[in-house]
């Protein structure tokens, strides 16, 4: 896995098992992803109380959460459409149109 954003460092010490590796970059970021992922470390390391305040945070429902598989699996599916849905420097986002009078046909 390529690290393209900060959130994929932290995924990656997770997977590896380095949880205070993990805990010490994703306290870092305070968007609202970081703090579903800071909810799943406190998950995965068994201290539900702190679980349940990031994911309240994270504006997630704690008690309907999936087993710690699949929200991992749901948190990577949904930073994958964050990134897509932010557009690379310099180019316009997905959903603006293309302004006609950048056309090279003319009428």
């Amino acid at each position: 896995m390529t690290a393209t954003h900060p959130l994929h460092q932290v995924l990656q010490h997770l997977h590896a098992g380095r949880w205070n590796a993990a805990h010490d970059l994703v306290q870092h970021d305070g968007s609202m992803l970081a703090a579903w992922l800071h909810g799943i470390l406190h998950l995965q390391e068994g201290d539900l109380e702190d679980a349940e305040n990031w994911y309240d945070r994270a504006a997630r429902h704690f008690r309907s959460r999936g087993a710690l598989a699949e929200e991992i699996a749901a948190f990577e599916g949904a930073l994958a459409a964050h990134l897509a849905q932010v557009a690379p420097p310099g180019t316009p986002a997905a959903s603006t149109p293309p302004d006609p009078e950048d056309s090279e046909e003319r009428p």
